[in-house]
């Protein structure tokens, strides 16, 4: 595993979900080799099968990219509707105030 590029500290595929891919060919009983991204170029291609789960495609269910504003950070930004609630809960020594946003 030396050289091998990580997700994460714990592992190769940590966190687990990143993606679908397609399965190119099963070698022997418990692992498989997939078909990744260019810019994974650096991670082996063979899995455990159990690192993997069933990925059940809904077109349906698909959201566009132009409707997300996602930065190259992959990050974006929540922008609040409207506040729902206001609760302000006294503890022995201080009060919290708390707000509900949509």
């Amino acid at each position: 595993m030396k050289g091998v590029m990580r997700f994460n500290k714990k592992g190769k595929l940590s966190p687990r979900y990143i993606g679908p891919y397609h399965i190119l060919k099963r070698i022997g009983k418990v692992a498989c080799e997939l078909e990744l991204r260019a810019d994974l170029a650096a991670v082996n291609l063979v899995f455990h099968i159990s690192l993997l789960k069933k990925c059940v495609g809904d077109p349906a269910s698909v959201v566009p990219l132009e409707t997300v504003a996602v930065k190259d950070s992959l990050s974006f930004e929540d922008v609040p509707v409207e506040i729902l609630d206001r609760q302000v809960r006294s503890l022995r020594n201080k009060e919290v105030a708390s707000v509900k946003v949509l």
